[in-house]
């Protein structure tokens, strides 16, 4: 088998070329590349397009439903209006007067910004500002919804639904939007929620005043009482016991004391450090651990130094000990440097060692020289104490109380100051006003429209899509070339209601010029290519019934005996044939009984029904074809047929019914697979071709047959124009009136 042959089997041959109305259809068009290995065929992006334009109408429909809701919509919503009043919240309170306040409100994160929006949109303003919402202002803001000014928690929910609290990036300004069919109730309620938003921040600083107020006023009293009473006592002791003078005895004593003990504290801690440090070194020093951890040893400058020499030294010699061994002079030289360091940091340890008892030892001293003079101290202030025990005691008392009662006295003078002064921590910097009459916020008319638009055209685009994904008939190019896997050889026009011999003589009665014209460009087609030109026998098959098989081979034969070959069509569809019916002749003897030896060829060929073609018919019907197409008869009656005649034409049942077709098919010198425009389904065509190229047979191409011209410009632009119609219809009116000529 030569390449050429190869190459038709795998479904090649991007030779096959044909023109139609002046469109070559070399290479296939469409971006196929060679047209003929199904696996490097791809859609293009005209072939969308020709998927859109059958199916236009689908898209118009869609995008008129869907942009004639949304205008519906637009028109039928009623208009809303949005008004927005600004606000400003301060990062702290206005510092009228230097006291503290009760309630910390300065604005110090972004939680804290946080927390008064949640304010602005809690239900306590909500619930406020419906409750200003009173007289004509309720009636106005409930009159799009005919609602009674009863229904008070429909205006809350109202409220909650239509108002919005935004802030701005980056700044402390709030804007609150409201939104109502009433332009002017829109701008008053946005005023009320800012207003209601300030005075209920203002109310509750004033009440947290009051109530700190009220809860500081009893205790402050009743510490007042309370110190009256102790300097009562104080006195009277004074009197009693002549205890005046002790006050600055007292006082001298107490200073030292006072003194002493600050002494005391201060060796305590030296000393306690002190321990602390020996401590951790005799434990490390019991444990063997390295004394330069402890912070106290490693901050010493010398030992410091001596660390960072140690560290630098051992860098150099494992740096070192990847070049040299340990017994190279740089390597010795090297460890005895470490060696030395090591026993200086030692040296330096032990020195900050001693350092740190010697330092333990004073701190021992210094504590003992401080424990006694206090204890003398101590003893000098009990001799006064004795004295004067009482005395000091309701003085030191009378000193505590009087300093809480000061504290509490400037406690709560502070807060009826901050409750009497009305302070806000934010002002408006923008009341809402009325929004323009003719720019509703709601409905959008070109948001809604430019919506409706592109909702219609993607939905309408999808659902074409989705209808061409669904319809997986075969009715394109790409479908024949892409899909089933043969170039496409030939287009056959959609014949309009014509009796079936008229049909079958079509390309001699010229009933249709275009489908005349159609069989001369396929039998050019077929005469391009040695394969199919030195073809002698040619099956024609079909995936189903009804696809024009027999159609396509009696007027194919017919073209090529007009052309002056001696030609001959056989009936092989045993089953249910047919070709006898297109030249009206008898079906009673044919190839059965040649077959089975009953009769000759010459006693049952049909000869001659038109110039240089004969028919040899079916015979009837066979009861079992399968075994008549496989005998030996049948094989010698087609290698005979082909030395008798130029081109012999065998017409096969279709592929997916029966396998008569594969059965003949090795006996043949090519096949041509016909397809009905629209009939058959892609994977039942696209199995059936696969079968007909497995067979080792050249296969020339695919014919479509029954092309409707009215989307023929959708699918075969490239390869047929029905523009040339008119052409046709003009060359037959001039051959009427003209004059015959012998």
């Amino acid at each position: 088998m030569d390449s050429s042959e190869k190459q038709t089997q795998q479904g090649g041959g991007s030779g096959y070329g044909y023109n139609y109305g002046g469109y070559s259809a070399s290479g296939y068009g469409y971006g196929y590349g060679d047209g003929g290995n199904s696996s490097g065929v791809q859609r293009s992006f005209q072939d969308y397009l020709l998927i859109l334009r059958e199916r236009v109408w689908y898209v118009v429909v869609v995008f008129l439903v869907v942009f004639s809701s949304s205008l519906v919509y637009t028109l039928s919503s009623p208009k809303i209006y949005q008004s927005a009043a600004t606000v400003q919240i301060f990062r702290r309170d206005p510092n009228v007067v230097q006291v503290q306040q009760v309630m910390d409100n300065d604005i110090r994160s972004a939680e804290d910004l946080n927390t008064q929006i949640k304010i602005l949109e809690s239900v306590s303003i909500v619930q406020n500002v419906a409750q200003r919402l009173t007289g004509d202002d309720l009636r106005a803001f409930l009159a799009p919804y005919e609602r009674t000014p009863a229904d008070t928690a429909f205006v809350a929910d109202l409220l909650y639904k239509n108002r919005k609290v935004v802030p701005q990036r980056l700044t402390l300004v709030v804007n609150v939007t409201y939104q109502h069919p009433d332009r002017f109730v829109a701008a008053k309620v946005a005023n009320f929620f800012v207003d209601e938003y300030i005075d209920h921040n203002k109310k509750l600083r004033m009440d947290d005043s009051v109530k700190a107020y009220e809860n500081l006023k009893q205790p402050a009293e009743e510490q007042r009482r309370k110190v009256d009473q102790i300097q009562q006592r104080l006195q009277e002791y004074k009197e009693k016991s002549g205890a005046i003078s002790l006050d600055s005895r007292k006082d001298i004593v107490n200073e030292t004391l006072k003194a002493i003990n600050l002494e005391a504290t201060k060796v305590a801690q030296l000393l306690n450090v002190a321990d602390n440090r020996l401590n951790q070194v005799k434990e490390r020093r019991e444990k063997g651990l390295d004394l330069t951890e402890l912070p106290f040893i490693a901050s010493q400058p010398i030992i410091a130094q001596l660390l960072t020499r140690r560290a630098e030294q051992q860098i150099v010699i494992a740096s070192l000990g990847k070049r040299y061994r340990k017994l190279h002079p740089e390597m010795i030289k090297t460890a005895s440097s470490l060696d030395q360091t090591e026993r200086e940091l030692k040296k330096a340890i032990d020195t900050a060692c001693a350092q740190v008892e010697a330092e333990h030892q004073a701190a021992v001293r210094q504590d003992e020289q401080v424990k006694a003079d206090l204890a003398k101290q101590k003893e000098e202030s009990i001799n006064l104490e004795r004295l004067a025990l009482d005395y000091t005691k309701n003085e030191r008392e009378l000193k505590t109380n009087e300093a809480l009662l000061q504290s509490l006295s400037s406690r709560s003078l502070e807060t009826m100051l901050t409750g009497a002064i009305s302070t806000q921590n934010a002002r408006i910097v923008d009341r809402a006003a009325p929004a323009p009459e003719s720019k509703p916020i709601s409905p959008n008319i070109p948001l809604n429209l430019g919506l409706g638009v592109v909702g219609g055209l993607g939905l309408g685009l999808a659902f074409a899509f989705f209808v061409a994904f669904i319809d997986d008939r075969v009715k394109s190019s790409y479908d024949i070339e892409g899909v089933v896997g043969l170039p496409l050889i030939g287009i056959i026009p959609q014949i309009k209601r014509m009796e079936a011999t008229d049909k079958a003589q079509i390309v001699l009665n010229n009933a249709d010029r275009q489908v005349a014209e159609a069989f001369l460009t396929l039998h050019s087609s077929l005469r391009l290519k040695d394969e199919s030109k030195n073809a002698k026998a040619i099956l024609t098959t079909s995936t189903i019934p009804g696809e024009g098989k027999s159609f396509t081979t009696t007027n194919l034969a017919l073209t090529f005996a007009a052309h002056g070959e001696k030609v001959i069509v056989i009936d092989c569809d045993l089953r249910k044939p047919n070709v006898h019916k297109s030249f009206k002749i008898e079906n009673l003897r044919g190839l059965i009984d040649i077959c089975a030896g009953k009769a000759k060829f010459e006693d049952v060929v049909v000869r001659g029904p038109h110039a240089n073609l004969d028919i040899l018919p079916a015979g009837g019907r066979a009861k079992n074809p399968t075994q008549i197409l496989n005998s030996k008869a049948f094989e010698l009656l087609i290698s005979d047929l082909k030395k008798r005649y130029d081109r012999v034409f065998v017409d096969t049942p279709p592929l997916a019914a029966v396998s008569d077709a594969l059965i003949i098919l090795p006996l043949m010198d090519g096949s041509i697979f016909t397809i009905f425009f629209n009939k058959v389904r892609r994977k039942a065509a696209q199995f059936a071709a696969k079968r007909l190229l497995d067979a080792n047979v050249p296969n020339f191409g695919a014919v479509l047959n029954g092309l409707n011209l009215a989307v023929s410009g959708y699918y075969y632009a490239q390869y047929y124009d029905k523009s040339y119609k008119d052409y046709y219809v003009v060359m037959a009116k001039q051959e009427e009136t003209s004059p015959e000529r012998d």
